[in-house]
């Protein structure tokens, strides 16, 4: 499985991203997918390997509250505004820094520190730093909520 593009996220202001994907609420009046000729206008890694979901979503983190603010590639937001995430409950992965250690799969490279944010029905409930610095090994493919429940906070 080839690496695959970030999700964006607007954290409290701050532009960064996401190495995580979290789930669109398909059904959802507001969630509609594209029609063919609209395609043509997205970015084309949304049509690579790098994207085996076939969009992009744009995401905030505003006031303690988590939104879905657009999407580009196969869906499109049709809403006069940000969408509250009350339907996500889980963790968020926001690399930091520098990349220490690549790897060609998923979301799996090792940034020298990552964000992780515990978010629960779009409440963001707690946040942790994680450090990796001096780490040459790619990060656990565990559930991250496992990490809030740790002793071991930086």
């Amino acid at each position: 499985m080839t690496a695959q593009v970030h999700e964006k996220l607007i954290y409290e202001g701050e532009i960064c991203s996401m190495a995580f994907c979290p789930p669109l609420p398909i059904g959802d009046p507001r969630i509609q997918e594209r029609r063919d000729d609209e395609l043509e206008a997205c970015d084309p890694i949304i049509f690579s390997t790098a994207c085996w979901r076939r969009y992009i979503a744009t995401w905030e983190i505003r006031n303690g509250r988590f939104y879905l603010v657009d999407i580009e590639g196969r869906y499109k937001l049709v809403s006069d505004g940000p969408v509250f995430a009350h339907w996500f409950s889980g963790v968020l992965r926001i690399p930091r820094g520098n990349v220490l250690h690549y790897v060609h799969m998923g979301f799996a490279t090792l940034y020298e520190e990552e964000w992780l944010v515990k978010i629960e029905k779009g409440i963001v409930v707690e946040t942790q730093v994680v450090k990796h610095r001096d780490s040459t090994n790619p990060p656990p493919t565990q559930d991250w909520g496992d990490v809030f429940s740790s002793s071991n906070r930086t």
